[in-house]
């Protein structure tokens, strides 16, 4: 529309300036100098992939949702383009911690700017996190800031806001008080649930996140559109405190479920990005240079719902864990380098011994395809070759990838345990409510880390955890996730997660599959394109387009 009302004020503007001319009498008029073509913005598009769920960064719980926020906010630190947090790299210009590792102190920059013009301060984040923490907020991310001191028993309703261990001295000073030493808190401060919301914005309009003309940013770019279903487009903000950095112009980031049209739209030059190639071109777009392989500590698994039939039973969730062929799936369906999964926690976190690997380390914790043992606990559990089982049911988000995984695990159970499977797919923001609601018999799901230890696996299974959508609960595995979060001592801490992960991996309340790698598509001018391993978004912060 700006574009054709732009028009036509020029066409005005030419017919005045003609009768104006020809009014005057003039005989003889001078050829006007052809003016310069008007610079192309520098532009990525993008496919996301689906309708963001909420744009709330305190109610998100998706890697969809994180990229499009990574965008428009920023929280006290920032991964820069090598993967580093680093003093100075977001609204935190220098942090102090204190001896014991429980009291920090973050100054905020004094040049940083909401898109409405008003300063970031600290009172912005204290009120942010403490309603993340607050019960009647309901977020399944509240427990990241249980690290707080009193956080979680304020998420409880056992302490008031003002005893959480968070608070605004001054307008440009965040004092943080923990429960105990958290050596990985500064890089939890970069997490996207924790990023600041403007106070005065949200207590005035708490739904100023579902439209591009209300939502209020602190980020490298502004939300301009959303045209739900479809796409959104963000421009470089230019109140952002680093904004000279910022080279793009504008990012457009699509919606396009299917993974064939994106790859038809990335071939005819409609996108730069895409994150989605079908499976079975995966192969050979790895092969000739057009994907880009990279690495992704994530897991891709499956869900039980452990309280309906006949899933409370262990010995049918670990009869239907072992009886999928893992090296298949990924050489035949995946095809990208993925790595079969037989425990929880994915490669690429530390151990306790400098250098080593948690993963290395911990091992396996069962056998891949073990089609014997699983037939006999399905037989001890009163389902021989599947006779009396219910008709299985697998939930997906609408994905053509998940649903040709889902056809081959399908298809091994029915084969290996004689059991009938359905398969259903809703879309993605149906989905998590079917999740959360506890609607499903089994569900696909993925994690990936928010900050760079083994905890970020571990956490979300503790009995009533916000992301724990097993409704699994062990008193045990309870205990050592506390005994892993108070203790400062890299043995005891490991140690304890370790146990905890064995106890998971022996009741089986998700079923490991692989564990994943990143697979993009980018367009050879789209340059300095950064995903942090730690979200594993794409970050358009330093990118730019070589023309």
């Amino acid at each position: 529309m700006l574009r054709n009302k732009s028009l036509v004020l020029l066409l005005a503007l030419v017919l005045v300036v003609s009768f104006v001319v020809a009014g005057c009498g003039s005989k003889k008029t001078e050829q006007a100098a052809p003016t310069a073509p008007a610079k192309e913005p520098m532009t990525i598009t993008y496919n996301l992939g689906t309708e963001p769920e909420t744009l709330d960064p305190i109610m998100h719980t998706g890697k969809p949702e994180s990229t499009v926020l990574g965008a428009l906010l920023e929280g006290l630190t920032r991964y820069d383009v090598n993967h580093e947090i680093k003093k100075g790299s977001g609204m935190a210009e220098d942090w102090t911690i204190s001896p014991d590792g429980l009291k920090y102190v973050f100054k905020l920059r004094k040049n940083a700017k909401w898109t409405n013009g008003e300063p970031v301060t600290a009172h912005d984040f204290e009120y942010a996190w403490k309603k993340l923490l607050a019960k009647d907020t309901a977020s399944e991310y509240a427990y990241q800031l249980f690290y707080l001191k009193n956080g979680e028993k304020y998420n409880a309703g056992e302490a008031k806001a003002e005893e959480v261990g968070v608070k605004a001295v001054d307008d440009y000073t965040l004092e943080v008080e923990l429960e105990a030493p958290t050596p990985y808190f500064i890089g939890l401060t970069a997490f996207t649930s924790l990023y600041p919301v403007n106070k005065k914005v949200d207590q005035a309009n708490p739904d100023w996140h579902t439209k591009a003309e209300t939502f209020v940013g602190n980020g490298p770019f502004k939300l301009v559109a959303w045209e739900h279903q479809q796409k959104l487009e963000m421009v470089k903000n230019p109140d952002y405190w680093d904004a000279a950095t910022v080279k793009l112009d504008k990012v457009i980031m699509t919606m396009v479920e299917s993974y064939d049209t994106e790859l038809t739209m990335f071939q005819n030059n409609e996108l730069d990005i895409g994150e989605n190639p079908p499976l079975q071109e995966v192969k050979r777009l790895i092969a000739d240079g057009t994907a880009t392989v990279l690495p992704d500590p994530s897991t891709y698994y499956y869900i039980f719902n452990t309280q309906k039939k006949p899933f409370d039973d262990v010995r049918v969730r670990k009869a239907f864990t072992y009886a999928i062929d893992r090296k298949s799936i990924v050489e035949n369906v995946t095809q990208a380098g993925q790595k079969p999964a037989l425990a929880f926690v994915p490669f690429g976190f530390p151990d306790a011994t400098p250098g080593a690997d948690y993963r290395e380390v911990g091992g396996d914790y069962f056998k891949d395809n073990d089609v014997e043992t699983a037939k006999q606990l399905l037989a001890d559990a009163g389902y021989p070759n599947g006779k009396g089982l219910p008709e299985i049911e697998i939930l997906y988000n609408t994905s053509e990838g998940h649903k040709k995984i889902a056809e081959a695990i399908a298809q091994m159970w029915t084969t290996n345990l004689g059991a009938k499977v359905k398969l259903t797919n809703q879309e993605w923001g149906v989905y998590l409510d079917s999740r959360d609601q506890g609607n499903f018999m089994v569900a696909r799901a993925g994690w990936g880390p928010d900050y760079a230890d083994a905890m970020t696996f571990m956490d979300m299974h503790v009995t009533g955890g916000g992301n724990n959508d097993s409704f699994w609960g062990n008193k045990e595995y309870d205990r050592l996730i506390k005994i892993a979060k108070e203790n400062a001592d890299p043995a005891v801490r490991i140690k304890a997660m370790h146990d905890a992960e064995k106890i998971m991996m022996d009741e089986l309340p998700v079923i490991p599959i692989y564990f994943y790698v990143n697979v993009n598509l980018y367009k050879p001018s789209v340059k300095n394109v950064a995903v942090p391993p730690f979200g594993a978004y794409q970050e358009f912060k330093w990118a730019y387009v070589q023309k």
